[in-house]
């Protein structure tokens, strides 16, 4: 009889953790075979050529018509013939693609198919990552969230959104694991893809003060730096009119569609609706609410975890931006998940997002003459506006609930800390603000 093979008890939890990446990572293809599906009526049907039937089959994208508007059908490589709107990951991308669909029937089409091989991929590879990020909090499952939410199915190939979200949870995978310099390397490239992922260091600053885990946080912060730098520094050098027109189109263009700054300026609310004031108005209010973070970090009985504060922070990010983007829903997801894994506010949320998808292209159908009757009107679209703030908003306070009394949080309920967190899980407080309780009155002389 052959002797059995000792496995030890580490490896145990290990392998079980591993058993959900292969379901969850289908239920990602399928999320993203749905996504494609859903362009079918623009894809397969023709209506991108279509200024209204584009909006009404609520198929939009914006992949196949930058195909033109960023001269990619004239062979111009982006930066160098042309100025393109996008940071150099995404232009890097296009580049790439380009040179695979040029002399093909059809190429702009073919240039979004690949792109959403592209994207798609990205989704698997972002919900895989999720799924082990959950996983060391003892919730894998609660990644397919992120596979087959309705609103990711509904945005995810708008926009280039997916490749930034798998860059993002790979850094925060390779912190949990405490490889600092990987984190950096893929915020790095994360923030050369989209803007948006240099919020995250935020709450690793901060919970690296309150820690004194400063080591940690350098190191990560190093390696985005270097990282940024050797993606974006040849196509400054080279080509530095194309490569700022990203830039200076973020910091140029007004209040947007689904933003706050949109509506109080079309509604002409004073103050808040001075297109003059707008960046302003929009660094002003990200900043407060970044400082009620910074006070509830280092004021909260119990050090938060780091998945809560980046949620926070990069919800606050979003509601006060001048620009609230639909497909920007797939920013949020994964975070507000390992954040707060409860399905009640994720559902409320999932419905206000899918309202505002379909209030925005009704919206944009009403406003083109003689198309009012097919969409909708200013109520109507401000009601799904601020349905998004509102479930965002009660979201958030949840998660500060949770952060004020650590016994509402599923994922301590289970007797952990932060085993996402790092470095910082299991870590000693060094910087805590307390607020000094009032003195008991002296007893009274008989």
């Amino acid at each position: 009889m052959s002797r059995p093979t000792y496995v030890p008890d580490s490896a145990v939890p290990a392998a079980r953790a591993m058993l959900p990446l292969v379901p969850v990572g289908l239920f990602a293809a399928l999320g993203a075979v749905l996504a494609y599906a859903w362009k079918a009526p623009c894809r397969f049907g023709g209506a991108w050529n279509d200024g209204t039937q584009q909006f009404l089959r609520f198929c939009y994208t914006d992949i196949y018509p930058l195909w033109w508007n960023e001269k990619l059908d004239q062979g111009m490589a982006p930066y160098f013939g042309h100025p393109v709107e996008y940071p150099v990951g995404i232009g890097g991308l296009m580049w790439v693609i380009q040179k695979l669909v040029s002399g093909l029937n059809e190429p702009g089409v073919w240039f979004f198919d690949l792109t959403v091989l592209v994207m798609g991929l990205s989704l698997v590879a972002g919900v895989v990552i999720m799924a082990m990020l959950a996983g060391v909090q003892g919730r894998p499952w609660d990644a397919a969230w992120y596979a087959i939410a309705p609103a990711v199915i509904l945005t995810a190939f708008i926009n280039w959104d997916l490749l930034c979200g798998a860059l993002s949870l790979g850094a925060f995978l390779a912190w949990s694991r405490r490889r600092h310099v990987l984190t950096g390397v893929l915020l790095g490239l994360a923030i050369a893809t989209k803007f948006y992922p240099v919020v995250f260091f935020g709450p690793l600053f901060l919970l690296a003060l309150r820690t004194r885990r400063f080591p940690a946080f350098l190191w990560a912060l190093g390696g985005t730096v270097v990282t940024w730098v050797v993606v974006n520094l040849p196509i400054m050098v080279l080509a530095f009119d194309g490569w700022k027109r990203f830039y200076v189109f973020s910091s140029e263009r007004g209040a947007d569609w689904g933003s706050v700054w949109f509506f109080f300026q079309r509604e002409q609310w004073p103050f808040l609706g001075d297109g003059e004031r707008l960046d302003m108005l929009g660094i002003a209010s990200f900043a407060v609410l970044c400082l009620a973070v910074a006070v509830l970090t280092f004021t909260a009985p119990t050090r938060p975890r780091l998945m809560q504060l980046v949620f926070l922070v990069l919800a606050a990010f979003m509601v006060t931006n001048k620009v609230w983007s639909p497909q920007y829903v797939l920013w949020l997801v994964p975070f507000a998940v390992l954040a707060r894994p409860n399905w009640k506010p994720l559902v409320l949320w999932q419905v206000a997002e899918c309202w505002y998808f379909f209030a925005i292209w009704l919206y944009l159908v009403a406003q083109q003459p003689g198309n009012e009757a097919f969409g909708i009107g200013d109520g109507a679209y401000y009601t799904a506006v601020w349905g998004r703030v509102l479930t965002i908003a009660i979201m958030a306070a949840f998660v500060v609930r949770d952060i004020l009394r650590p016994e509402h949080d599923v994922i301590r309920q289970g007797g952990l800390d932060d085993p996402a967190g790092g470095v910082f899980d299991q870590a000693p407080d060094h910087f805590v603000l307390r607020v000094p309780s009032a003195p008991e009155p002296a007893p009274r002389s008989a």
